[in-house]
C-alpha cells in the first residue's frame, strides 16, 4: 500500500500460544498473533486529520466500540470549524457473523465478505519460520 502513496503504520504483533478443545475432546494448541495499539492508533489519525481539515467523510473499517469517543470528538471539531464532517463505520456481515453492530454513534455501513476481502492488505506480516 505504500506503493500507492498510502502512509502506512505497523505494530508488531505479539505471539502467544493459545488452546482451544476441539468437539472430540482433544486439546489443540497453536500460536496465534495479537495486535496491540491499532485503535488508539486508528484514534489519532482520524482525529488529527479532522483537525488539519484533510477529509470530510471518515469510513473506519472496525467495530471497535472504543472508536465511538472519536466519533463524539469528531463532532466537536466539526462544530468548532464551522464544518460538516461524516464518521461512518463499515464492517462485514454475513449469516456467520456474530456482532452485527458498527460503532456507535456513528453510521453504519454493513459489507459482504467480498467486500471486506477485498479491502484487506495482501501482505503477510508473520515471522518468516527460522529468522
Amino acid at each position: 500500500m505504500s506503493r500507492v502513496g498510502v502512509h502506512v503504520f505497523s505494530r508488531s504483533l505479539r505471539y502467544r500460544n493459545k488452546q482451544v478443545v476441539l468437539p472430540d475432546g482433544t486439546e489443540y494448541t497453536f500460536l496465534t498473533g495479537d495486535e496491540k495499539g491499532i485503535d488508539v492508533r486508528i484514534a489519532l489519525d482520524v482525529i488529527r486529520l479532522a483537525h488539519q481539515q484533510a477529509y470530510d467523510v471518515a469510513l473506519i473499517f472496525s467495530q471497535d466500540q472504543d472508536l465511538s469517543e472519536v466519533a463524539d470528538e469528531i463532532r466537536v471539531i466539526a462544530r468548532e470549524q464551522s464544518r460538516w464532517i461524516k464518521i461512518a463505520c463499515a464492517f462485514p456481515v454475513s449469516p456467520a457473523s456474530k456482532n452485527k453492530r458498527g460503532i456507535e454513534r456513528t453510521d453504519w455501513k454493513q459489507i459482504d465478505r467480498r467486500m471486506y476481502d477485498g479491502c484487506l492488505d495482501p501482505k503477510d506480516y508473520r515471522p518468516k519460520k527460522g529468522k
